[in-house]
């Protein structure tokens, strides 16, 4: 391949667009560009190992506030610890059973005897006000609780110790429940679980996506490429990641959600950028001659789709969250690395292999996944629409807005752990049982008291009112348990409910506003707040309600001045705006349909859930905008072309259609199956991602791209287009955002738009 691709009839080099000017640099410096992408996963591999431990998420509002203080003292914290104790027979009660009771002694007689790795231990055999408080209701259940001293790596491994001498105990007391629940056994439980998914996903989605690759380029070379890229690309993500989390909190969410979004753009844009030059090739040009057209159009495509996906992350910044913070910071890096790679690193590897992109072919692929430049399926279903466009758009209008309807019966939940992961994982059911047994046991609600003389006796009473409270409350339990950290007092208190749901709301809201303000008249100097994962998940749910309005706002308003900019027709930019809205409607009503009222209980393996995760909507809306603009902008800009060619438009909406099918077909199929995977995953809110992502794209590029458009477009006509005439130089103003131009029609003298140019 020569060194220099030739530049293009009648257009200086000093005047390509900067993606075109990029992508001729890397081609003649191939080797150095490959070399300084790996360099760059590698740093940013070794540089997140490097980082160490991340900032700590904090919630919002007072549950925030109250976290922050405790946190400020940085001293050696202790982890609440609970062991739950229950016969196998239903019947059987602990005051008169015999086998329960001795159990309950040997746990506490081994935790006692930990050496120091557990630290006070209470039981129901230590008295009758502690029978009282460790006794369920019902009274067929015992509980040992006990706490586990700090800093976070010794308690891990106190806690190894403990769950060791709990297993022994197991086997010596087989006709009895030993159970353990509490802050270390269900943050290790989640956090395993989380790994584990992660693993999962990472095996599936690579193998998945080169099955796809290889059907869509009938070639394994051609197939691995855009793996390989969008894999590097998520491997230098995590790692930067990892170096962003020191500054700003990015937990285990975030991390899939990296992975999730990282493959499907990465392979996505490299599908762009490789299909095109596939089809110049196929079309007669040389190597270097399809790499320059296919850096001038679908690398600005790239470009475009990618910022326009980060402008709209970026409108998590305004919720002010630390978990939405963290989304953002992690998507808008993943997705920029997606990008660099396929305008730089992409190219150089063209220009190394040449026609031997396409060598090991698949038998019976390989030659028709050259050649075919657009899809007379999708070109006919255009055509049908274009002929009827009130009968065919209006039925898929129905279809749509028949799939939104459940969306507007969605009920928001604040999940606990308990809720978001499977009862198969031990620590889960463990909970599940205490949470029944002792209402409030697993996530009690914890009282942060500050101010001078609040560990020296000024708090005493206040906590003496909040005992008092709690033992006369039906909504608040016992035990009360108090325990100075630093210079700030920590007082937990039992919730009734199940941790997230309305009684359990009920009662943080008794504590707030009517015990804690009573207990605490008089006491000037001392202040305090309420934090937990009650607290948290209630706070976290407030603020999503202030602020969404807000970034709704933001994402609508960006996505409407993208479109306008790109293509100087606020007719077609109103029309896509409302389309999206529509689609991802429908994904939140089949989201409704299979989660809360559980349609898809059975297949995915799940109790229905009764809501949908809080966080989710939200954040939904702000990345399938930004994925789903992506197809709008390839079709639109192809079908503007041939309206600015002369073509009439209704045959511009056909043939644009047409010629843009096979790409937004081949992206939208990687798309749903590396999401679809996610959907196989043990978290409650990984499977509603999964199948709300899929389910939004399969209707994107299906109903919304083949039907509603095009419909919308015929019924338009020449108004859709505005002051773009028919029959003006489509050079003039085209936007080259349209990765699947048909090679033949290629003027040899297209200019790019001012957006997209340097």
């Amino acid at each position: 391949m020569p060194t220099n691709p030739p530049t293009e009839a009648g257009v200086p080099p000093a005047r390509a667009p900067l993606t075109e000017r990029i992508a001729g640099w890397s081609a003649r410096n191939a080797k150095k560009s490959i070399a300084g992408w790996l360099l760059l996963v590698v740093l940013a591999v070794l540089a997140g190992s490097a980082a160490g431990s991340g900032a700590k998420t904090s919630d919002a509002g007072e549950s925030g506030r109250a976290q922050r203080i405790i946190r400020e003292e940085q001293t050696i914290a202790s982890y609440s610890e609970n062991i739950l104790v229950e016969s196998e027979r239903r019947d059987s009660r602990f005051s008169e059973d015999p086998r329960v009771q001795a159990a309950v002694k040997d746990v506490a007689e081994a935790l006692r005897g930990s050496d120091g790795a557990a630290e006070q231990v209470h039981s129901p055999l230590d008295g009758a006000e502690a029978a009282a408080e460790l006794v369920s209701e019902d009274g067929r259940s015992a509980l040992v609780t006990y706490e586990i001293p700090g800093p976070g790596p010794e308690a891990d491994a106190r806690f190894a110790a403990i769950k060791k001498s709990v297993a022994q105990l197991r086997d010596r007391h087989a006709d009895v429940r030993l159970a353990m629940a509490g802050d270390l056994s269900l943050t290790a439980a989640v956090d395993q679980a989380a790994d584990e998914d992660l693993a999962q996903a990472e095996t599936l989605s690579l193998p998945v996506t080169l099955i796809i690759l290889l059907v869509v380029f009938g070639a394994l070379v051609a197939a691995a490429v855009p793996v390989l890229l969008a894999a590097t690309a998520v491997f230098a993500a995590t790692g930067l990641l990892a170096v962003a989390g020191t500054v700003v909190p990015a937990n285990s969410t975030v991390s899939s959600v990296v992975l999730l979004v990282g493959m499907a753009v990465g392979v996505d844009y490299s599908l762009f950028y490789l299909r095109r030059d596939r089809e110049e090739r196929a079309a007669g040009r040389t190597p270097a001659e399809a790499l320059r057209i296919s850096a001038r159009t679908s690398g600005h495509a790239v470009v475009v789709s990618g910022l326009t996906v980060m402008l709209s992350m970026a409108g998590l910044f305004l919720t002010g969250v630390d978990v939405f913070n963290g989304m953002a910071v992690g998507t808008i890096i993943v997705v920029g690395l997606a990008v660099l790679g396929s305008v730089t690193v992409l190219p150089a590897m063209l220009a190394l292999l040449g026609h031997r992109v396409d060598a090991l072919r698949v038998p019976f692929l390989g030659r028709r996944r050259t050649t075919a430049t657009k899809s007379t399926v999708w070109t006919a279903t255009a055509a049908a629409v274009v002929r009827k466009p009130l009968l065919l758009g209006g039925a898929a209008l129905l279809a749509l807005g028949a799939l939104a309807v459940p969306a507007l019966d969605m009920k928001l939940s604040e999940p606990g752990r308990l809720d978001s992961l499977p009862r198969s994982i031990p620590e889960v059911d463990a909970g599940i049982r205490l949470q029944a047994a002792f209402p409030g046991g697993p996530d009690p609600a914890q009282i942060v008291i500050w101010g001078r003389g609040a560990v020296d006796g000024k708090a005493d009473a206040a906590v003496a009112a909040v005992r008092e409270a709690a033992a006369d409350s039906e909504l608040l339990g016992e035990p009360v348990t108090v325990q100075p950290v630093g210079d700030v007092l920590s007082v937990k208190v039992p919730l009734a409910g199940k941790g997230t749901d309305v009684q359990s709301v009920e009662a943080l809201t008794e504590l707030r506003e009517d015990v804690l303000p009573r207990a605490f008249e008089g006491t000037d100097g001392l202040d305090y707040g309420v934090t937990g994962r009650t607290a948290g998940l209630h706070d976290f749910a407030e603020v999503l309600d202030e602020r969404s309005a807000w970034v709704i706002g933001f994402v609508l308003a960006i996505s409407l001045v993208l479109l306008v900019v790109a293509f100087r027709a606020p007719v077609v930019a109103v029309a896509s705006v409302l389309l999206n809205l529509l689609s991802i409607g429908a994904a939140y009503g089949v989201i409704v349909l299979a989660f809360q009222h559980g349609g898809l209980s059975g297949p995915l393996g799940f109790t229905a859930f009764g809501g949908v995760v809080n966080w989710l909507p939200l954040f939904m809306f702000v990345i399938l905008f930004g994925l789903s603009m992506d197809y709008h902008v390839f079709i639109l800009s192809r079908i503007r072309e041939r309206r600015q060619r002369g073509e009439n438009a209704k045959e511009a909406v056909i043939q644009g259609v047409g010629a843009s099918a096979g790409v937004v077909t081949s992206a939208a199929v990687i798309m749903i199956a590396v999401f679809a995977l996610f959907a196989t995953l043990s978290g409650i809110e990984y499977k509603m991602l999964g199948v709300g992502m899929a389910t939004a794209i399969l209707l994107d590029a299906t109903i919304v791209r083949g039907i509603l458009l095009p419909a919308v477009l015929a019924l338009l006509g020449d108004r859709a287009w505005g002051r773009n005439r028919p029959g003006a130089d489509p050079s003039a103003d085209e936007p080259a955002t349209e990765p699947a131009v048909e090679p033949a029609e290629e003027p040899e003298n297209a200019r790019t738009s001012t957006l997209l140019r340097t």
